[in-house]
């Protein structure tokens, strides 16, 4: 039958079950135009859930194209299958095809299929019409692509940056946006961390006086997590409990005397190895697992809790407790093993070869007795992932081959590239993540990335100080790139930015034609000056506040400290090197990246952005007004960063040939940097609320009641760089 070209109106009805298809759930969508109405059927597996949610979402979408609901005849023009066939097909895969007026979405398994539809949605979205598409067909890169969320009860560390997510995280109705969001952009994995996730999962059969809620509070607790498992496997996302060892509650602690101080909030605290500890925590591994059948694996950690335990007695302690608890339970479970922690006897990080030997022994020891590869995480460049995408260092310094030679054969690295140092600006280089995966992803012996954070909840907005009400909710809402290039990178590297860039332009029409472009250069300041600046564990770097851990306090980077603090990635030089260099004349190799080089191509790449979103008017669309003052905020840090690497350079060259010219030009270069700042706080102070920040509980373990940050607040701070400058003595 000839398809006629046209601009059809869609509605949507549930047509009745067909007895030839008894699996089959038939949705009729009538596309209806002045000339002629075409009928639609969606046909799938009514039995899997995750087929329900895939018509679901296709659905929905087709009604979002401005239509309504009829209620029409059965008969159709297309025919639109969504199926599952593992032998045509790789796991996670899918293809779109055409013929005729059918209309075929395969996938090599259920999360596949789940792809395939939410694909052709966006092919919809994007324009393509159904009775011209053009065939398409993906399969996975990266088999591993989570997501780290830290949940707001019993997280990391206290803080009022974390705990004022508690309410949101406790709205089912969140965690449905958020998983939706993962699945849309191919993430498949949930991973949620806190102390010690049991309190909230479970009443211990054989220690009731461990729980500390009523009846009413445990059912809650139960319900939210049977929901947010719930609502995961619909999506075919895998899902994981995450904690640290060794922790347990505080009722259980002080009804029995035994781990008097590893208990919320307590952190860096000794391990508690007691017989009775164990046969709690033993017991509470395996009541989770079979309490909660949707919940696929548990990750482990042998770090904090355990000071004054050696890194063998770690192990042997997990081996002991952990992975029997999991092994006992009534199923086969998955396991995310956490490495390198540390090599001494205390809490901080720390790698060794000793460790390693240890660590990979005790996996391969495990064989094949949990479902899949063990999944072996390691943070990538510690917990400032967001720098260089060379692997410099692990948590703890540099590692060593163990791990990796020989192959494994029942592990899989999957390296987490955390996010301590963006959280108000949006951010997206696309780039970065594809060379990142060209360069540590495609070895045989991984398995994939985790991304998140530790000291950020992606769950209340606590930054927007507009109206936003009408255009989004959760805080995940305004990163929605950061997302996107991650998981659909992760699934596919060779993904095109046209792929971006339409959804620019589906959310903001011409206006969003130039932003993926302006915004990739602009947030480009954050990964350089991650690079530049050498950071290790979570509080020591906030590259979007330009703070850094500086002994034993968070505060602005200097002028003097980032002239003489290492650089973080081994290409990059820092100020002190490169004066003292210069001055002997001494050359640079090939592709060093110096100050001056760097100050340059901040200026030349934030011009640059800013000149690609000059003339847009955002006055009539509040998301679009924030996607620009973040460009702008961003290229004007990265402005402030270039005068200040050339205020550097000069006033260290002062300070070592007492050239008076030279202390001219640090004052100038440093008062233009002040200028730019100012520039950020003119553009964000409407825009953002001050901001509660973890990074300001400094070097402690303890909640900071005054823990604000905004940009404006520091300005002081920045000023001061000035008056250094001109207050600066020539060195002995």
């Amino acid at each position: 039958m000839p398809i006629p070209k046209r601009n059809p109106v869609i509605y949507v009805r549930i047509a009745p079950m067909n007895r030839a298809t008894p699996l089959s759930l038939i949705i009729s969508l009538a596309l209806v135009s002045i000339l002629q109405a075409d009928q639609i059927r969606l046909v799938f597996d009514e039995t899997a859930p995750q087929a329900n949610y895939a018509a679901q979402k296709l659905s929905t979408t087709l009604q979002k194209l401005d239509h309504q609901s009829d209620r029409g005849a059965p008969d159709y023009d297309y025919l639109i299958s969504l199926s599952v066939d593992p032998n045509r097909l790789p796991a996670e895969g899918f293809s779109i095809m055409q013929e005729g007026e059918v209309i075929s979405v395969m996938g090599g398994d259920h999360r596949g299929m789940i792809y395939g539809a939410l694909a052709l949605a966006e092919k919809l979205r994007n324009g393509e019409s159904l009775h011209a598409l053009e065939a398409v067909s993906e399969k996975p890169d990266q088999q591993f692509r989570g997501i780290k969320f830290n949940l707001p009860w019993e997280t990391y560390r206290p803080s009022s940056a974390l705990d004022q997510h508690i309410d949101t995280a406790k709205d089912i109705h969140y965690w449905e946006a958020f998983l939706d969001m993962m699945v849309e952009n191919r993430l498949n994995i949930i991973s949620l961390w806190n102390m010690h996730p049991y309190t909230f999962m479970v009443k211990p059969k054989n220690f009731p006086e461990a729980s500390p809620w009523s009846e009413q509070e445990q059912e809650a607790w139960q319900t939210l997590y049977h929901g947010i498992f719930q609502l995961a496997k619909e999506r075919a996302l895998d899902t994981y409990i995450v904690h640290w060892n060794i922790f347990v509650n505080q009722a259980f602690a002080e009804a029995h005397g035994v781990a008097k101080q590893n208990f919320y909030p307590h952190y860096y605290v000794p391990g508690d190895t007691s017989e009775l500890v164990k046969q709690y925590m033993r017991e509470s591994v395996t009541q989770v697992l079979e309490t909660y059948p949707n919940l696929d694996g548990i990750g482990i950690s042998h770090g904090e809790g355990m000071a004054g335990m050696t890194p063998l007695q770690r192990q042997e302690w997990v081996d002991e407790v952990i992975i029997p608890g999991m092994l006992q339970a009534d199923r086969k479970v998955k396991l995310i093993h956490r490495v390198p922690f540390s090599s001494g006897l205390g809490s901080e990080g720390g790698t060794s070869k000793n460790v390693e030997v240890v660590t990979r022994k005790a996996m391969e020891h495990m064989g094949n007795q949990f479902d899949g590869p063990i999944w072996v995480e390691m943070k990538f460049n510690w917990s400032h992932g967001h720098s260089t995408p060379k692997l410099e260092k692990v948590h703890g310094g540099h590692l060593g081959d163990t791990y990796f030679d020989p192959l494994p054969s029942n592990y899989k690295i999957v390296w987490q590239v955390r996010n301590e140092d963006f959280f108000a600006l949006r951010w997206g280089v696309p780039n970065f993540i594809r060379q990142h995966i060209a360069l540590n992803g495609k070895a045989s012996y991984t398995g994939g990335y985790f991304v998140g954070s530790e000291t950020y909840i992606p769950a209340l907005d606590y930054f927007t100080a507009l109206d936003h009400s009408d255009q989004w909710t959760w805080s995940f809402e305004r990163q929605w790139l950061f997302y996107k290039l991650w998981g659909r990178l992760l699934y596919n590297p060779e993904t095109p930015d046209e792929v971006f860039e339409a959804e620019f332009q589906h959310r903001y029409g011409t206006n969003g034609k130039n932003l993926l472009a302006a915004l990739s250069l602009a947030s480009n300041t954050q990964l350089r000056l991650a690079s530049l600046y050498n950071c290790t564990w979570d509080f020591t770097l906030y590259s979007e506040g330009f703070l850094a851990l500086q002994g034993e306090t968070t505060r602005y980077i200097s002028v003097d400290a980032l002239t003489n603090q290492p650089t973080n990635a081994s290409e990059y030089v820092n100020v002190a090197d490169f004066v003292a260099k210069s001055l002997k004349k001494e050359g640079f190799t090939a592709g060093t990246i110096t100050p001056d080089i760097l100050a340059d191509s901040l200026e030349r790449d934030n011009q640059q952005a800013l000149a690609l979103i000059d003339g847009i008017d955002a006055n009539q669309d509040t998301a679009l007004k924030y996607e620009l003052a973040d460009i702008q905020i961003w290229a004007h840090l990265g402005l402030h960063l270039a005068e200040k690497l050339r205020g550097a350079i000069a006033l260290e060259t002062y300070r070592t040939t007492d050239d008076p010219a030279q202390q001219e030009q640090a004052i100038t270069h440093l008062q233009r940097a002040l200028d730019q700042w100012d520039e950020v706080i003119r553009i964000s102070r409407p825009l953002y609320r001050d901001m509660p920040l973890t990074h300001y509980n400094h070097n402690s373990f303890d909640a900071n009641d005054d823990n604000l940050f905004h940009w404006a607040l520091i300005r002081d701070e920045v000023a001061a760089d000035v008056e250094i400058a001109k207050r600066a003595k020539v060195k002995d």
